[in-house]
């Protein structure tokens, strides 16, 4: 596991490709908040938009998390922790006026990118839409 790769994944590079596509510019792998260890994958600073792409193992997909035989308890404890981690994060975020997307590595990148393009675009107009 640990080659597992945890920045600049395949799925990230396609959303990242289809956002640049939409004429959308962003800054990758920074931390919207300094005081707090945790960095987005993707990063719309104007907007306070953090995006995190999510792996369906490591962040217990309810549509494709697998939940593994060998030590199981302690794969159960780890994504557990990853999950109270993640809603600590966007709590933490939302609380600094931050708004974290959550996007899962099977969804697909033109559909994540529309969604992503459509919360940055009402964050930069203050809740109106063109």
């Amino acid at each position: 596991m640990s080659r597992q790769k945890s920045r600049n994944t395949e799925v990230e590079l396609a959303l990242r490709r289809a956002l640049h596509a939409t004429g959308l510019r962003y800054r990758v792998h920074r931390r919207p908040l300094k005081e707090v260890r945790r960095e987005a994958d993707i990063l719309f600073g104007p907007a306070k938009v953090a995006v995190f792409v999510d792996g369906c193992f490591w962040h217990g997909c309810p549509q494709h998390a697998t939940w593994p035989k060998n030590n199981a308890d302690f794969w159960r404890t780890k994504i557990e922790g990853n999950r109270r981690r993640d809603r600590d994060t966007d709590e933490r975020l939302a609380s600094a006026g931050w708004l974290a997307v959550r996007v899962w590595e099977h969804e697909d990148p033109l559909q994540a990118a529309a969604r992503v393009r459509g919360v940055v675009e009402m964050r930069r107009t203050g809740g109106q839409r063109h």
